[in-house]
């Protein structure tokens, strides 16, 4: 709870922070455009992404396997396509690294991990029982 109370208090004001030294740097009407474009190439990334996995989910379900991987790469998309939708350049930073495939990769075996690692431990329930 303390985590999330500190996530929901930070990160707002790094986001902030980040805009008004951006605009200082390069003007109001710059950071404006730059945060609009962030967000508008950030999205039409997400689509594309999104429906490469959603390809490669039928892929595998056609040969008869479970798409693991891809539902890895599924959730990470989503997360960095609603990183991307909120305002700021923290967030959207974050968000196109989870959207490129190269480093949604680093993260999507240390989530993998930590997944099996809680379903080792018990500590981690599946909810459709």
């Amino acid at each position: 709870m303390c985590k999330l109370v500190l996530l929901f208090l930070l990160v707002p004001l790094l986001e902030l922070w980040l805009l008004i030294e951006v605009g200082r740097a390069l003007g109001t009407w710059p950071t404006i455009i730059l945060v609009f474009l962030t967000g508008f190439i950030g999205v039409l990334l997400a689509r594309l992404q999104g429906l490469a996995v959603l390809r490669d989910i039928h892929h595998q379900l056609a040969k008869g396997l479970v798409p693991t991987a891809q539902m890895f790469d599924g959730l990470l998309i989503l997360i960095g396509g609603l990183l991307l939708i909120s305002p700021g350049l923290a967030t959207d930073t974050a968000g196109f690294l989870l959207l490129f495939p190269v480093t949604r990769n680093l993260l999507k075996e240390r989530l993998r991990k930590w997944v099996e690692r809680k379903l080792k431990e018990g500590a981690l329930y599946l909810w459709y029982r």
